[in-house]
């Protein structure tokens, strides 16, 4: 067991690390500037984001929009995202008579955000994945059908924030 005294020591320790953070240009993501909002806040606001196909895309359509409009959006957007988007499942528990207990869904997204202007040009891409699974065992249908949106769902809100944190990260480098 670890004394009082060692464990104020220890405290000690570590805030000459914590004072020092400031120092070597770590900042938070998302901060304010001058403006109101950061580099990352403001590009973000100036995205459009493409209609996806089918539900689970339009699940993660409403997720990047909820995540790019931050309340002052600018009047007029100056980038458009597309997103490919697909969500694949497979059986990964198997019993000895082929049954299948366990699915894996497998969320793929890629994404290219290119300008409104007349050249459509290209300004960055990438790609973000998320996994969910769920048991099958003893479930009736319509349980497996409401877990299975529930699994699109969370699985929409994870691409969502990879990809909002990439974007955000691409605009803090490039201040639009």
């Amino acid at each position: 067991m670890v004394s009082r005294r060692a464990l104020g020591r220890r405290a000690l320790l570590g805030w000459p690390a914590v004072l020092a953070l400031p120092g070597c240009g770590l900042h938070p993501l998302y901060a304010s500037g001058e403006s109101g909002a950061g580099p990352a806040q403001e590009g973000l606001g100036l995205i459009s984001v493409a209609i996806i196909p089918d539900r689970a895309g339009q699940l993660l359509r409403q997720a990047l929009q909820a995540r790019f409009d931050h309340g002052d959006a600018p009047p007029e957007k100056r980038f458009d995202l597309a997103v490919s988007y697909k969500i694949a499942s497979e059986g990964i528990g198997l019993q000895f008579d082929n049954t299948v207990t366990r699915i894996r869904f497998v969320g793929r997204a890629s994404w290219t955000l290119v300008t409104r202007e007349a050249t459509r040009a290209t300004v960055t891409t990438g790609n973000a994945r998320a996994v969910d699974a769920l048991n099958t065992f003893d479930q009736q249908y319509f349980a497996q059908d409401i877990e299975t949106d529930t699994i699109q769902r969370r699985i929409a809100e994870g691409l969502a924030d990879q990809i909002t944190a990439q974007l955000a990260i691409f605009f803090e480098q490039h201040p639009a």
